[in-house]
């Protein structure tokens, strides 16, 4: 489908991806559901069964070379920046969309990396906290600064310092996103917080996602709690208020990105939902928009990361190194329509996609999100706990 334009066009091309991530979605929440049936988690292995990635740096060579592959979430890059790549590197790049959820990818994954083998992949993309366990685990490799100039130099300021990777030694963001309210404005023009979606008068009327540190956290920021220093009592209460509402029929169901299909069709006035698909439904129903809860909402970002065993992690740098210039990342932006982690990108789209640019969903000022909070990493004891009090939830 390749770039983005403005008019018409655009707007068809933003309505496809939506339709194939709504069904890749249904996927997902099909194998989480199923991993949670199965009694499966995602705990700490024995200290001789983890990877060797731990206090382990890349290795690069002076110039990249041979084949690279590549695992990331489906229609998630445009369709030049691989062959763009190719063109200027001489790597060969596999590509593969294959991560559909974090739980299913590491569940596929872990029997390889506790081995200290990635599958033949060299660069993986998985959320903020996916990546943190990854490296806690002792999967993940560190990089070599000395191949990633471009990341160094133009990583955005509001994602350095991030409190599992300080010195962002391990995880580049590939795209970043906040969780907040899609509204339908003409039939839901009062909800303005997270505590608005427990209001009576929009009973059956609203979808919250079924991604625990999404939903919960926002929650808790309704009553009160910050979700970046909150016990596992205060998760507890907010999956409490959760059921309750669950129960009463206040909440008409739990969703992936399927909540697209109830704002839709009418069945659903107000989602918890994500930044990126609000810029694809408003251009399809200008009365759907993204509304940043008065509350602040979720950030998070999906990471590029080097496993242990990755057969070329000098390409691999090359490439996260390759998407951290602003015309490459610019071009990736018009496609996926996310937060770019790139500084300089938004000026470059402003003289080719001014809309894209302007668009605070996807260039925010920090006065936008200056409320917002992280995906908060519970302890691996309390993510166990709350995990099982949330899928209960789900299941009920």
């Amino acid at each position: 489908m390749g770039k983005l334009t403005t008019g018409a066009t655009g707007m068809n091309s933003r309505a496809r991806r939506a339709a194939v991530r709504i069904g890749l979605a249904l996927m997902a929440l099909a194998a989480t559901v199923a991993l949670a049936a199965c009694g499966s988690g995602i705990e700490q292995p024995p200290a001789q069964a983890a990877g060797t990635g731990n206090g382990n740096r890349v290795k690069i060579e002076d110039k990249p070379s041979g084949e690279v592959t590549i695992s990331n979430w489906p229609l998630y890059i445009d369709k030049q920046t691989v062959p763009d790549f190719e063109k200027e590197t001489g790597v060969s790049v596999h590509y593969i969309e294959d991560v559909n959820s974090n739980e299913e990818f590491f569940a596929k994954m872990q029997p390889l990396l506790a081995e200290g083998k990635s599958g033949g992949r060299s660069l993986m993309i998985v959320t903020d906290w996916m990546a943190k366990k990854m490296h806690e685990f002792g999967y993940l490799q560190e990089f070599e600064p000395a191949g990633l100039i471009n990341f160094e130099k133009n990583l955005v300021t509001n994602l350095r310092g991030v409190s599992y990777d300080p010195g962002r030694n391990f995880a580049a963001p590939w795209q970043s996103g906040m969780t907040g309210l899609i509204v339908n404005k003409e039939l839901a023009p009062e909800v303005h917080t997270i505590c608005d979606l427990f209001n009576p008068k929009y009973k059956g009327k609203v979808d919250m996602l079924n991604e625990l540190r999404d939903t919960v956290p926002l929650v808790m920021k309704c009553m009160g709690i910050d979700p970046e220093k909150a016990t596992e009592a205060d998760w507890m209460k907010a999956i409490e208020k959760i059921k309750g509402a669950a129960e009463s029929g206040q909440i008409r169901r739990f969703t992936g990105n399927d909540y697209s299909t109830d704002l839709t069709n009418g069945n659903a006035v107000a989602v918890i939902g994500w930044s990126g698909d609000a810029v694809q439904l408003q251009a399809d129903n200008p009365n759907l928009e993204f509304r940043m809860p008065k509350e602040g909402c979720i950030l998070w970002s999906d990471n590029m990361v080097i496993p242990v065993g990755a057969p070329n992690p000098t390409a691999a740098e090359a490439f996260i190194n390759y998407v951290y210039d602003p015309v490459h990342q610019a071009q990736i932006e018009a496609y996926v329509n996310y937060v770019s982690p790139v500084e300089g990108t938004k000026e470059v789209l402003l003289k080719k996609e001014p809309e894209i640019a302007n668009n605070k969903l996807i260039f925010p000022p920090p006065s936008f999100t200056k409320n917002c909070s992280i995906q908060p990493t519970p302890s691996p004891e309390e993510e166990r706990n709350i995990n099982k009090a949330f899928n209960a939830v789900l299941n009920g």
